[in-house]
């Protein structure tokens, strides 16, 4: 028989990892993968695929509407090098981007906006997703980090 090895997800899977306060504002720097002015990109501790990024305002705000023109700006342009970061280390057949505004939108974390982006390649929702309840993931965040974080420090520094 095999196993898939998803440790880091059983905090989640049993609701034991609820914690208190905000989990972006108490972020965890190893899952960072490039930090900007007013936002940040961090890798997406539970993540659908390998490559799960996330862009959040250092500001801890919950809608659009709070955000303040740099913000709006710095997350759009992080936005943009989350795509050509994970287009090149990862070559997926395409991405899903998006924001979950409220709790029946999907909204996990409610109270701190995030933009999800997410690698997708075809076929990548099997029987395992379907059926199963799970998600393989060949890669463990460490690996996807030290992966990524040199695409960003590139893409930076062609500003």
């Amino acid at each position: 028989m095999d196993r898939l090895w998803s440790p880091w997800r059983l905090a989640y899977v049993t609701g034991g990892d609820t914690g208190s306060g905000c989990i972006f504002c108490a972020q965890q720097p190893d899952l960072v993968v490039f930090d900007g002015s007013v936002s940040y990109v961090i890798l997406n501790l539970y993540p659908y695929n390998n490559g799960h990024l996330m862009i959040v305002p250092h500001r801890h705000v919950a809608t659009l509407g709070e955000l303040t023109t740099a913000e709006l700006t710095e997350i759009g342009v992080l936005t943009q090098r989350a795509e050509a970061a994970l287009m090149e280390a990862y070559q997926p057949h395409g991405l899903n981007v998006g924001i979950n505004l409220g709790k029946p939108a999907g909204a996990g974390i409610l109270e701190h906006l995030h933009v999800h982006v997410v690698p997708r390649w075809s076929g990548d929702t099997n029987f395992m997703t379907v059926v199963g309840e799970m998600r393989v993931l060949p890669e463990d965040l460490a690996a996807s980090a030290a992966r990524l974080r040199p695409i960003f420090a590139k893409l930076a520094s062609r500003l």
